[in-house]
């Protein structure tokens, strides 16, 4: 099992020694503009709702993935938190140089997180990671396509890049999905994304540009396909000036007038515990609803401006709706009878927290304002994310909503607003699908008591509450 946890983040043992400083890197909610201003100056490009694709599910996203690249003529830029050396991985390697040797002209760029390519899979014994296969693809292929480390961060554990989106001509596929198996369902498994289609060329090129200016503008990011790569302690001050800039980056968008058939969308960038547009527009989605939000998360360990928000929401008489993971389909959970990882008590953390949330807010259960839905289907594994806003408005990102991605990684959304409602049936018809695998809560009592947990996630635990770390190992991870 572990050796197929491609998201894991380094071992929770290493926590002993962070500082509890970077653990409270979380934007106050008491910080934020107010919600109808900072909504009101978003701008936005203006897209045909006919422009925006949902697609339905892994298979759809492998096939759409392998065709824009099979027809890309101008450019392709990839930027994902892993490319994995598996069966899935391989595929769009080759069908990426299947395509440069087609055109020539192509120009072709793939961004990975640099510190999660360098390494292997957790559970598995050292290795040299993705990194090796990226070279030996180049060392017989030739170097046209190009594949980049970023460093957002010195170690992995304080910071990803974890920005999502790939550009293909004039076409943006979203998801919060990496490239492996698992994701593209090669192997009979797969991990639930949000998978959408859009095409426009200015959405395009203003993500591309992004990706451009401040990826290849950084001494911080190097190729990863080539014989010699930097040891990453001899880029410590590219990665300080890197991190610094993104502070300071953002999309570049019009203010498009909408068209009776079109939806506003805004692509934003998140990094840092202020002056985080992501973040701040977030919340004030939140602030904004009127009626009913859904929230979809994998791990349940909301930042605490989401939750007072959400708490503000339901005094209010709002309907929400939460979806999370079963936390047998958390990409970390590890069945009994398999050799136990600490990184597995992950999934009972966020159990736990569920526990608690939901015992808070029994009555609200109770009565149908708050529906919370644990999804499960068969060993498959749900990545979801993203927000619904009453009818008019959905956010599609890589954010986890949890305290890591509010200040720690590097993070993308779009903001899709659709006053006149087109793309309405379109959203409910995903949240439909979504429903179909999903199990509504009916009370805290519901979930497994933690006196039925196996002997050593029990023993974990309890050193964890002893010692005040699980507030910690829950900021971090």
């Amino acid at each position: 099992m572990m050796g197929n946890v491609a998201d894991a983040k380094p071992p929770m043992n290493k926590l002993m020694t962070t500082p509890r400083r970077l653990a409270r890197r979380i934007l106050s909610p008491l910080r934020a503009p107010k919600a109808q201003t900072l909504l009101g100056a978003l701008p936005s490009f203006a897209l045909p709702a006919a422009a925006i694709e949902v697609l339905p599910d892994p298979a759809a996203f492998r096939q759409t993935l392998l065709q824009l690249i099979a027809q890309a003529t101008r450019r392709i830029v990839i930027v994902t938190l892993y490319l994995q050396d598996d069966d899935g991985g391989r595929e769009v390697l080759d069908a990426l140089y299947a395509a440069k040797a087609a055109h020539p002209e192509l120009q072709i760029s793939v961004f990975v997180d640099w510190h999660r390519a360098r390494r292997g899979l957790i559970g598995k014994q050292k290795s040299e990671g993705n990194a090796g296969m990226y070279r030996e693809y180049a060392e017989r292929l030739g170097p046209g396509v190009a594949i980049y480390g970023v460093p957002v961060q010195n170690r992995e554990l304080f910071g990803v890049l974890h920005l999502k989106g790939f550009v293909i001509d004039d076409a943006v596929l979203y998801s919060g999905a990496s490239l492996n198996d698992v994701y593209l369902e090669r192997q009979g498994r797969y991990r639930l994304d949000r998978y959408h289609l859009l095409r426009h060329r200015g959405l395009a090129d203003a993500m591309a540009a992004f990706v451009h200016h401040d990826f290849f503008g950084s001494d911080a990011v190097r190729r990863l396909n080539v014989s010699e790569v930097p040891v990453t302690r001899t880029l410590l001050g590219p990665i300080r000036e890197f991190r610094q800039a993104l502070q300071q980056a953002h999309y570049d968008v019009p203010r498009d007038a909408l068209g009776p058939a079109d939806v506003a969308v805004t692509p934003l960038l998140g990094f840092g515990r202020t002056d985080n547009a992501l973040n701040d527009t977030l919340l004030a989605l939140l602030r904004s609803t009127r009626e009913r939000v859904i929230l979809l998360t994998p791990y349940f360990n909301l930042p605490k401006p989401v939750r007072v928000v959400l708490g503000q929401l339901l005094r209010r008489g709002c309907t929400i709706d939460i979806m999370i993971g079963d936390k047998t389909a958390n990409d970390f959970y590890i069945p009994p009878g398999q050799p136990f990882k600490t990184i597995g008590l992950l999934p009972y953390l966020y159990e736990n927290n569920l526990r608690r949330f939901a015992r808070a807010h029994r009555r609200q259960i109770a009565s149908g304002q708050l529906n919370i839905y644990l999804w499960r289907d068969g060993d498959n594994s749900y990545h979801l994310k993203g927000l619904f806003v009453d009818d008019d408005v959905a956010v599609l990102t890589g954010n986890n909503l949890n305290p890591r991605a509010w200040a720690l990684d590097l993070e993308n959304g779009l903001v899709l607003r659709d006053p006149a409602r087109l793309l309405h049936a379109k959203h409910q018809a995903e949240w439909a699908a979504l429903r179909r695998h999903a199990t509504r809560l009916s009370d805290d009592l519901a979930l497994e008591s933690p006196r039925h947990y196996p002997a050593e996630v029990r023993k974990q635990l309890k050193r964890l509450n002893r010692t005040r770390l699980d507030r910690l190992v829950n900021r971090l991870l």
